[in-house]
């Protein structure tokens, strides 16, 4: 089962694609909570060197609301992440599949806004 939905931004930078892919999240209604900048913390931590890795978490409040509303607990798999990844040829972009990830817990009203969020995460990277 495929859990993220991809898309390879070609001759982009990851500078370039971060700021393409926040506005292509935005305009589906998800705003950015966390960012985890990969490649900094690994070589703070550990003293490894890697290319550039950019985790953003993003949530669209309304479908969190419902899927709160729906699943108490869903928090624990909240928000969803996005990551940007330097790779040869430019940047690839994935986010996660909510349907895929929220597979585990038996409720259909919650597997159908997962199924709506997976839909406008997949728009936002199409249009990034």
């Amino acid at each position: 089962m495929q859990y993220t939905h991809d898309r390879l931004l070609a001759d982009t930078s990851l500078e370039d694609a971060d700021g393409r892919v926040r506005e292509a999240l935005k305009a589906e209604g998800f705003g950015v909570l966390t960012e985890i900048d990969v490649k900094a913390t690994m070589k703070q931590k550990i003293d490894e060197d890697m290319d550039g890795y950019l985790i953003l978490g993003a949530c669209n409040a309304k479908m969190a609301w419902k899927a709160m509303e729906l699943e108490p607990r869903i928090g624990a798999m909240l928000p969803c992440n996005v990551i940007l990844r330097s790779v040869n040829g430019g940047t690839e972009v994935s986010a996660i599949d909510p349907v895929a990830s929220m597979s585990a817990v038996n409720n259909a009203e919650l597997h159908e806004v997962a199924g709506q969020v997976r839909d406008r995460l997949a728009r936002a990277l199409d249009a990034a």
